[in-house]
């Protein structure tokens, strides 16, 4: 018997849902704003995994420019029939008011590791998409349903039959299921055994957050609610580890074991801020002689550590956490903002021994930014960076980002003086950004030197501690210690204009804007990333 340690995926990696071949497991999970589209992560053991791709590449599958923050890909769900891969998924457009604009599409492929098809259209009546096959042959799509009347939002679930051998929804759509009292009734999936077992995601995304399910004889009902749901929750467990736990998904190994992948949070405290964001767990399921699914354990809330029987341990390979872009290219931890990396603004620099970055819009942009990071994953993480950068003006930086959305994050970076000034002096200092306002919250530090300058962000807990040295690893503190746990859901929904989107976590990457329209360039040396505490 193996042990896994939950989360077993750490950092933003939300809403996951999981699909067996053969002895192969894989799970995929939301991206919403972050570019490329839907993590797909692989095991064989359910203990060590390891991000294989992301599925949507191209702007035809997956054209994000625009959408505001924590929208884009909400809730996809991998699927997996006669040999070839489905995936399917929301690209929400829009999000404040009553109105919410989602079109769902899919994709799919032979070959999970490489290209997938093009981008075919379903329908856009709301979110959380999941398509069911059948043993009949029959395939079906799974959505929740958004009323814009009242600002009811959760309409239930309905279905409509899928065609695969055209693309096409065909017959009516159907409601089938309006929840139960918990509400917030989304994220929808089923699973047939003896009955058509309806798995959703109730409470909505806090810490109410739970999995609920209901069955039939028939898969468009009407369905049974389950006499103790919900069947994973934290909710009555103020002081558990893992917290706001929910949206997920249930699979049976190839032991013949049952469990539940399922969406999770780690707070700073107890019922506190969560800047690892919405991560994803692990929990044991068993069968009772009623056909009903339970949590194994008497209780509900998950465990950090789930004892997994009858697979094989076997490690994945996890990429470099010290990249050298002298000779070493970006890892699969890296994403950009709404648009994908191409080499119109970011490419390896042979001459420079560098990643160069084009400059291009500010932090706060929904279009085109010039920044690429990668998820903070443990309570106490290390991130630095080495940046060459010569400005000419005020309107052109670079630097270390600490980032939740475009309203909320640090900027650690390095910038120009007043146009015009023949001396081109250069300065270090921060931008504080905390519900749409900025602030500077120590004063720039003129640079007396040309050479490269190295950057760190301490992140550990909810204190924030930027670094610079002008000589590799002489650190010198800069600037006060920030509040890092604005930096998460949690402090993001409090925003004064009203509830906002807000389902992502912490990432920390580099950056580089250049808001006169030159595209000036900044050439960094390397990134490195680390978790001292080792979580």
């Amino acid at each position: 018997m193996s042990m896994l340690q939950n989360p077993i995926l750490r950092g933003f990696n939300p809403d996951p849902n999981i699909v067996r071949v053969n002895n192969d497991y894989y799970i995929a999970t939301s991206t919403f704003e972050w570019f490329g589209g839907v993590q797909i992560h692989h095991s064989t053991d359910l203990v060590n995994w390891r991000v294989i791709g992301q599925a949507l590449n191209t702007v035809e599958q997956l054209d994000m420019r625009g959408v505001p923050d924590s929208c884009g890909v909400w809730a996809p769900q991998l699927s997996y029939n006669n040999g070839r891969f489905y995936l399917v998924y929301t690209n929400v457009k829009s999000f404040d008011g009553p109105w919410k604009d989602t079109p769902n599409y899919f994709v799919s492929t032979t070959d999970i590791t490489g290209n997938w098809s093009q981008a075919t259209y379903l329908n856009s009546s709301g979110f959380d998409p999941s398509i069911f096959h059948d043993d009949d042959g029959k395939s079906y799509l799974l959505n929740m349903l958004v009323d814009h009347r009242n600002n009811a939002l959760f309409g239930g679930i309905v279905v409509q039959e899928l065609c695969l051998k055209t693309n096409k929804l065909i017959g009516d759509v159907k409601p089938i299921f309006s929840g139960t009292k918990l509400g917030c009734t989304e994220g929808p999936h089923i699973l047939k055994r003896d009955y058509y077992y309806l798995i959703t995601a109730e409470g909505g995304t806090g810490y109410e957050h739970c999995i609920s399910v209901a069955r039939s004889k028939n898969v468009f009902g009407p369905y049974q609610v389950h006499p103790h749901n919900p069947v994973i929750t934290a909710a009555h467990e103020p002081s558990n580890t893992l917290q706001k736990c929910g949206h997920g998904d249930f699979f049976q190994t190839q032991a013949g074991d049952w469990y539940t992948v399922f969406l999770t949070s780690r707070p700073l405290t107890e019922r506190g801020r969560c800047i690892t964001g919405r991560e994803t767990g692990i929990e044991q399921i068993i069968w009772k002689d009623d056909d009903w699914p339970y949590a194994k354990h008497t209780n509900k809330a998950p465990r950090m550590h789930v004892p997994i029987e009858g697979l094989m341990l076997n490690s994945q390979p996890q990429p470099t956490t010290h990249i050298d872009f002298s000779k070493d290219d970006l890892t699969v931890d890296f994403q950009s903002l709404r648009i994908p990396m191409c080499k119109s603004w970011v490419y390896k620099n042979a001459q420079k021994s560098s990643l160069t970055l084009v400059g291009k819009e500010s932090l706060s942009s929904l279009h085109q930014q010039s920044f690429i990071a990668r998820r903070v994953q443990a309570h106490h993480t290390l991130s630095s960076t080495c940046v060459d950068f010569a400005p000419s003006s005020f309107q052109q930086m670079a630097g270390l980002v600490c980032y939740y959305n475009t309203a909320h994050y640090y900027y650690l970076h390095i910038s120009g003086g007043d146009v015009g000034d023949e001396t081109t002096p250069r300065y270090l200092n921060i931008i504080s950004c905390d519900k749409y306002q900025t602030s500077t919250p120590v004063a720039p530090l003129l640079l007396k030197t040309n050479k490269p300058v190295y950057l760190k962000a301490d992140f550990n807990g909810a204190q924030l501690q930027f670094y610079y040295a002008t000589e590799k690893n002489c650190w010198i503190k800069f600037g006060p210690v920030l509040d890092g746990s604005i930096l998460s859901d949690d402090y993001v929904q409090q925003s004064p204009q009203g509830y906002r989107p807000c389902f992502t976590g912490a990432f920390v990457g580099m950056a580089c804007q250049d808001l006169s329209g030159q595209n000036k360039e900044a050439h960094f040396s390397f990134f490195n990333y680390d978790e001292p505490s080792g979580e």
